[in-house]
């Protein structure tokens, strides 16, 4: 595990006391889950944007194979 120093101005750091406090969390615990949401949030963002490039210049398929199935499904 690593230590990180971080710098905030005093008001946002006692904000985030605060937060951590009505959450029923300690501030370490509340910046990790920050941490680990924005790291999910962005290997979301990677994935998406390697599936998206993986289908660059299919666009026509891809609204073929979707016509398939709303026909296939309305049956």
């Amino acid at each position: 595990m690593s230590a990180l120093t971080v710098r905030l101005s005093d008001d946002k750091h006692q904000r985030l006391k605060a937060l951590a406090r009505s959450r029923d969390t300690t501030l370490n615990r509340l910046i990790d889950e920050m941490a680990t949401q924005m790291l999910t949030e962005h290997d979301a963002e990677l994935r998406f944007q390697l599936r998206a490039a993986r289908g660059a210049g299919q666009e026509q398929r891809a609204l073929e194979l979707l016509n398939k199935a709303a026909q296939s499904s309305g049956s």
